[in-house]
């Protein structure tokens, strides 16, 4: 199955006194990984696409496993597919693993929008395009 993969990395800030990442930090390395995909995968400037074209991608659903904690100083590799191509909602799976164990499994349903009027809009053809490329198959 094709994916867009990328590495994080956990800083020491990112952890709680236990050592392991604090959990709603894995949203905030969802949301890195989401505007990652969108510069480097599909081609987008996600900043250009929010402030200039006016279209956005809010969250409307998300799930989160936690399968095993992430420590300071690891590097994981974030897998990201995609599970649901709709009109115009676009579900994204990403898996986090270290040493090939997943440690995170995430799954975000965003909606494309207008930011202007904040009414659903039907993907763009040339993002629905390179989202079908990672898609799951049934």
């Amino acid at each position: 199955m094709n994916a867009f993969e990328t590495n994080l990395y956990v800083r020491f800030g990112h952890v709680d006194p236990a050592g392991i990442v604090y959990f709603p930090r894995i949203y905030d390395y969802v949301h890195d990984v989401f505007e990652e995909l969108w510069n480097e995968f599909v081609g987008e400037r996600y900043y250009r696409m929010i402030l200039e074209d006016r279209v956005g991608w809010p969250l409307v659903h998300s799930e989160v496993d936690f399968e095993s904690p992430l420590h300071f100083g690891n590097r994981p590799l974030v897998a990201v597919t995609c599970f649901k191509l709709g009109r115009s909602s676009l579900g994204l799976r990403y898996r986090f693993s270290v040493d090939g164990r997943e440690c995170v499994h995430a799954r975000m349903t965003t909606v494309c929008v207008d930011l202007d009027t904040m009414k659903s809009r039907e993907i763009p053809a040339a993002f629905r395009a390179k989202f079908e490329t990672i898609l799951e198959q049934a």
